[in-house]
C-alpha cells in the first residue's frame, strides 16, 4: 500500500481543514483559500473522498476516486459531501457541530483481471479494498471503510458496490463487467470537533 507517507499529522491537518472549507461554505456562502503551506503539502495527485456522518449515520459522501490535484480535490469534494449528495438535503448551519468528518486518500484503482469472473471472490479483501464495478454507462464506488462496517462477506462487497452502480447485485459475474480496486487512508474525527484518528480496518 503506497499510502503517500501520510502522518497523522497530516491527517488531522485533512481533517480539520475539511471541516473548515465546509463551516466557512455553509455559513459564509464563500470557498476556503487554503493557506500556501497545506497546498504545498498536499500538491500530489490522488483520489479522495470527504464522508459526513451524524451519530454514526451518513450525512454526506462525495469524491474522486481517479488521482487529482489533491489541495483542490478536498476543496470541492468536501464542499460537494455537504451539498450536492444527491440523496441527503444541503448541511445547515446548526449541524456543523453534530457532524463528525472524515477524509480518506485513494490509491489509483487496478483493474483486477481474471479468465473467470468467479475468481474475483478470491482477489480481493474485506477491510483492503474500495471497489469500483463498471457496466457501459453505469458505474459504482465503495470505500473500503464500508463492508467493514457492515460486516460483509467479499462476495457481499461485490454484489453491493453492483447495486450501487445499479445494475444487478450478481452482475460481477458477467464478462461485460469490470471491476477494479483501489485502498484507502483513513482518518476521521472520533466525535465532532473532536480528535482525529487514522482509523485502522
Amino acid at each position: 500500500m503506497k499510502d503517500y507517507d501520510l502522518t497523522d499529522e497530516d491527517g488531522t491537518v485533512l481533517v480539520q481543514t475539511a471541516r473548515k472549507i465546509v463551516t466557512e461554505y455553509i455559513t459564509k456562502h464563500h470557498r476556503l483559500e487554503i493557506e500556501e503551506k497545506i497546498k504545498e503539502k498536499f500538491s500530489f495527485d490522488a483520489g479522495i473522498f470527504v464522508t459526513l456522518s451524524i451519530s454514526s449515520e451518513l450525512r454526506g459522501c462525495i469524491g474522486y476516486p481517479m488521482p487529482r490535484r489533491l489541495n483542490n480535490a478536498l476543496v470541492d469534494a468536501a464542499i460537494a459531501a455537504a451539498t450536492e449528495d444527491p440523496r441527503f438535503s444541503p448541511v445547515t448551519k446548526n449541524e456543523l457541530d453534530k457532524i463528525t468528518f472524515e477524509v480518506t486518500v485513494l490509491t489509483p484503482p487496478v483493474e483486477i483481471k481474471v479468465d473467470d469472473p468467479s475468481k474475483l471472490v478470491s482477489c480481493i479483501k474485506v477491510g483492503r479494498d474500495g471497489l469500483i464495478v463498471r457496466q457501459g454507462f453505469y458505474s459504482g464506488l465503495l470505500l473500503p471503510q464500508v463492508p467493514v462496517e457492515y460486516g460483509w462477506t467479499e462476495e457481499e462487497f461485490l454484489s453491493h458496490t453492483c447495486q450501487k452502480a445499479g445494475l444487478p447485485g450478481n452482475c460481477w459475474k458477467d464478462k461485460k463487467t469490470t471491476v477494479s480496486s483501489f485502498e484507502g487512508v483513513i482518518f476521521k474525527e472520533e466525535a465532532p470537533n473532536g480528535k482525529i484518528i487514522r482509523e485502522k480496518l
